[in-house]
């Protein structure tokens, strides 16, 4: 079985249609635990005190806004270079949720900052090139929404998804390029984590259930679209026939 197999809309949409419930599990039994150990277990940050806590959803709802933003430009070009429309329709389906946890990302921040610097916002690097994410995605949105004919939508979001990974970098090295009130990197990449095993760990927990839910959520997004762009074909149809609950969505 070759890694195009799947690339079949057919064949993906019965993938991942046994795939999204476990997803879904996996997502609450993770994302329980990491509160849990995060909000109930984890000891108390000995400068912040309990204020810290919003890192058990801040932190993971940043790393994931990022790496769903770079998996979204990967599979815009795959669909748009290699003409694989399950792959535009991925990139279709993470943008809504890579909007999400940028979102999410914003507001935990602004609500850890008030206590933390005494302001909800400020216009330093890492929160700038923040919000230029959350434009990014914004915009991606609505261009591949107001383009009409699909594969002139998918060029152009493709084209707007890779010229927005260079902020990724910038994000994450923000607060070490330039001097940022925003603190460095718990997790480096090139040194060991800076919090205590039990923060680490809830973090951790917290990122994987984001994962599932990311997975879950994009699934059931992007077999949504196979269904509206392939409702002419006769796999969809007589999927149809066979579900009649279906057309009434």
């Amino acid at each position: 079985m070759r890694w195009t197999t799947f690339a079949a809309t057919p064949r993906f949409y019965a993938l991942t249609g046994y795939l999204i419930p476990g997803f879904w599990a996996v997502a609450a039994l993770l994302g329980l635990a990491g509160l849990g150990l995060g909000l109930g277990l984890a000891p108390s940050d000995f400068q912040q005190g309990n204020v810290y806590r919003i890192i058990f959803i801040h932190v993971p709802a940043a790393w994931m806004s990022m790496v769903i933003y770079v998996a979204m430009a990967f599979w815009a070009t795959v669909g748009w270079a290699a003409k694989v429309r399950v792959a535009s329709m991925l990139a279709r389906a993470l943008a809504p949720t890579g909007t999400l946890f940028t979102v999410i990302t914003l507001w935990t921040g602004s609500l850890w900052g008030k206590p933390t610097w005494g302001t909800w916002w400020v216009w330093d690097a890492k929160l700038t090139s923040y919000f230029v994410l959350l434009l990014l995605y914004i915009g991606y949105l609505a261009l591949t929404s107001t383009i009409e004919e699909r594969r002139r939508s998918d060029g152009a979001g493709a084209i707007v998804a890779l010229v927005g990974v260079v902020n990724i970098p910038i994000i994450y090295f923000a607060a070490v390029w330039w001097n940022s009130l925003h603190q460095g990197p718990s997790v480096p990449l090139n040194a060991a984590p800076k919090i205590a095993t039990s923060m680490l760990t809830a973090m951790l927990l917290m990122t994987f259930s984001f994962w599932s839910y990311a997975f879950a959520v994009v699934f059931t997004r992007t077999r949504a679209l196979v269904l509206e762009e392939e409702s002419h074909t006769e796999w969809v149809q007589s999927l149809r026939a066979r579900r009649p609950s279906m057309n009434r969505h």
